[in-house]
């Protein structure tokens, strides 16, 4: 399948499990039970990308918890379309309200922003080990258009405010794992981070990799080692 037929099919992909997310039932808080091997037990917090609500992760979340890490999804983030500060604010307020300490933060898409956002908050820098994010947009998208910049779509524009303040900040990139696919039709230019350190999958798409096993295992081997 050549690149623009593997980009269409993801898309199609990723929407039909966002149409999917919906209607799932069930309750955020479903994953936070630890399992028995004490060596797993490094709690994770999932981060969705833009228009994602916290079921769109449940895939992924049930993989973690399986392998025994108590899995958070944060509902108050509901579809993670606001500003980037206004997300990391309320991933802020939720790991000080659940006093979670030691955290791994796990993240699709703007999740990573978000995430790398909480990283650099001094109010709770120090409850954060590190941070695996896939196919996060560090460099920003050339798909976000100047037509796009008054949507929340405009805080992918390469050179807006958002990434390249952002992207100044490098002091806690060495504590993140940008994991990118072999191509993703959503950030043509990647996920490469600085100062990171940057893992390529065989998997493509930016929504495939986010249900696939392999990455799951993949994605669990990385919180183990950042977690120790």
């Amino acid at each position: 399948m050549n690149r623009w037929l593997g980009g269409f099919a993801d898309w199609v992909y990723g929407i039909g499990w966002w149409l999917r997310a919906f209607s799932r039932s069930g309750a955020p808080d479903a994953f936070r039970e630890p399992g028995p091997d004490p060596d797993h037990h490094t709690p994770i917090v999932l981060l969705p990308g833009i228009w994602e609500r916290w079921p769109y992760l449940v895939p992924l979340a049930r993989s973690l918890n399986a392998a025994g890490h108590p899995v958070h999804l944060i509902a108050a983030l509901g579809a993670n379309g606001a500003a980037l500060p206004v997300g990391a604010r309320t991933v802020a307020d939720y790991l000080r309200e659940q006093q979670l300490e030691r955290v791994v933060l796990v993240a699709h898409s703007k999740g990573g922003l978000i995430g790398k956002l909480v990283m650099l908050d001094p109010d709770v820098a120090g409850r954060i080990v590190g941070m695996v994010a896939l196919s996060t947009p560090f460099g920003g998208s050339s798909l976000s258009w100047p037509i796009f910049g008054r949507t929340p779509l405009g805080v992918f524009a390469p050179r807006g405010r958002a990434i390249t303040d952002l992207s100044a900040q490098l002091e806690v990139n060495a504590r993140i794992i940008s994991v990118q696919p072999t191509h993703d039709q959503v950030i043509p230019e990647g996920s490469r981070l600085s100062g990171a350190r940057n893992i390529n999958l065989a998997a493509a798409g930016h929504f495939r990799p986010l249900r696939d096993a392999e990455v799951h295992r993949v994605i669990h081997d990385l919180v183990h080692e950042v977690g120790k």
